[in-house]
Parts: C-alpha cells; structure tokens; sequence
C-alpha cells in the first residue's frame, strides 16, 4: 500500500508539472503567439509496415566537416507531407484556439532548450554513437512495448519482442546495438494509448498537451500511466535513482528531438498553416500505429518521442 501511495504521490507531482508549464503558458502565451520566432514540435522517424525507421541528422550550424556528413533531406518529400496533411479535413478540435496557444509555448521550449541541446549532442556524438545512444533507450524499453502487446492479445509480436529485448540485451551489449534487427527481427512500437484504441476506447478531440505535444484524452490518459508498466522506472524509483531517472527522460528527449530537428524544419517551411499540418500527419499516423503500420502511401512522421520514460519519478 505504501508503495501504491508513494506512486500516486509521483504522479500527483508530474501532474502538478504539467499544471505549472500551462500556467507558464497562459501568462505568456500572447506573445509567443504573436512572435514570428522559431516554430518546432515533435516529428521523428517515418514508418514502414509497422518497423521503425530512423535517419539520423547534423545541425545545420555545424563546421563544414560535419556538414559533409549530414544527410540530404528530401524536400519533395516533406512537401508531400504536407500536402497531405493540409489536404486532410480537420474536425473535431473544439480547444483550437488553446491548442495553437500551447502549440506556440512548446515551439517556444523547443526552440530555447531542446534544439541548442540537440544540436550540441549531434555535434559532440558521431552517428555510431547517437545510434548507440537511440537503440538502448529503446531497449529500456522493450518491458512496456511487451507488456502493451500482450494487453492487446498480440501474442506473436510479444514474442518478437521477448527475442528481440533478450538477443539485444546480451549480444547487442546492453541494447547499444540492435542484433536483432539485423537478424530480421524488426522492432515495433506499442503504449498503453494503442492499447486503450484496441480496447475500443475512442480517441475523442484534438489535444496540445504542454511539452508533450500532439494528443487527444485517450492518449494523454496512456502517456501518464504508461511509466506503471516500466519495470525499470520502477526500480529507479524504488532505489532512490531519482537522478539517474531524470537524466534517462532528458536524454530521451533530446535524442528524439536530435533525429527530426531538419526534417521538421523542412515542414514548416513548406506548410501553409504549420498548426493545421501536424494536426493532420499526427491523427493519421496515430491511426496506422494503432492498426500496426498497416496505412496509405501517404508519408507520415511520427509525432511521438519518449519525453515521459520516468514521469512517475519526478
């Protein structure tokens, strides 16, 4: 019981967190709404019959060595991307008005901490290195993707997830590499908000959460108690690791943000309400997650990233 009590304190605070960064962003939402200044959100790695793909890319303020390492980003591409988007019919978002003010605070945050962050850990790691960095906090994990597919009554994609969490556990050093996808066991991606989609619990309206970014109730309620099904959060908890849990959730973060900061650039760019089109590419990727990948040609970025590993920690 005390345990119970001493999570739900945890999660009492990461709520009150929330609350504080949307207060923060009702004082000073005016003007970053009026602002013409930087503008990012959330958009890693596309998605390809449900396995995760990621492309790893430089900051454009690099030296001219690193510069030459840098991935060229398709701009055909992106601009389908946003055609797409921006051809879709939005409905159902009755906080519009809210959202683009929490919208405008999160580019605020991104643009102040999360890109000078990223740009500085792609500077300072190699490619070899970020991935190393990205396959074993994707390794961590695995518990929470194993525990959703089962809760979804998935039991061969928890089997390839067990092979996959044991082979890279040990072969891969830890998950810094990821054997298994390179014997054929693809990697997939599972939370407690495609399980509660699976359970046919609807997603209801359109939701900016702060931080956190595109949403709806549905998957708000999952992103907050999906950390219950992290044995390793719990461990960190249990053990008084509170440090080693923070530093976990902002390296996630900025890994995350590091893999997609140009792309989303691109989109922007190309976007004639840049608003309107995350809120397209994220409810039609949201759906082909929840059926496993199984979507259009259409592009789709995926719009989520592990900024709330440990929440239940904090």
């Amino acid at each position: 019981m005390s345990i119970l009590l001493k999570n739900i304190d945890k999660k009492v605070s990461a709520v009150a967190i929330v609350c504080i960064s949307f207060a923060l962003m009702v004082v000073a939402g005016p003007s970053f709404a009026s602002s013409n200044g930087p503008n990012f959100d959330l958009i890693p790695h596309a998605i390809e019959d449900s396995q995760d793909t990621r492309e790893y890319s430089l900051p454009s303020a690099a030296s001219a060595q690193l510069a030459e390492k840098t991935p060229k980003v398709d701009a055909g591409q992106i601009a389908k991307n946003a055609e797409v988007a921006q051809a879709t019919p939005d409905v159902n978002d009755p906080l519009e008005s809210m959202n683009r003010v929490i919208f405008q605070f999160n580019e605020f945050v991104h643009a102040l901490i999360l890109r000078p962050m990223a740009e500085l850990y792609t500077f300072i790691l190699p490619d070899e290195g970020q991935k190393a960095v990205h396959n074993f906090l994707k390794n961590l994990r695995s518990p929470v993707v194993l525990a959703n597919d089962l809760l979804q009554g998935e039991m061969e994609r928890a089997w390839v997830t067990t092979k996959r969490m044991a082979i890279n556990s040990t072969l891969g050093v830890g998950g810094t590499m990821d054997v298994a996808d390179a014997w054929g066991i693809k990697p997939h991606s599972e939370d407690l908000g495609q399980t509660l989609a699976v359970w046919g619990v609807p997603d209801g309206f359109y939701l900016v959460l702060p931080i956190f970014g595109p949403s709806n109730p549905r998957d708000a309620v999952g992103t907050f108690l999906d950390s219950y099904l992290d044995p390793v959060s719990h461990w960190l908890d249990n053990t008084d690791r509170d440090d080693w849990s923070t530093a976990r959730t902002l390296v996630s973060g900025v890994d995350e943000f590091a893999g997609v900061m140009n792309d989303l650039q691109k989109l922007k760019e190309t976007s004639v309400d840049y608003y309107a089109a995350l809120r397209s590419i994220s409810r039609q990727k949201r759906k082909a997650e929840i059926r496993n990948g199984k979507t259009s040609d259409a592009p789709l970025p995926d719009l989520k990233y592990d900024f709330n590993a440990d929440l239940n920690t904090k």
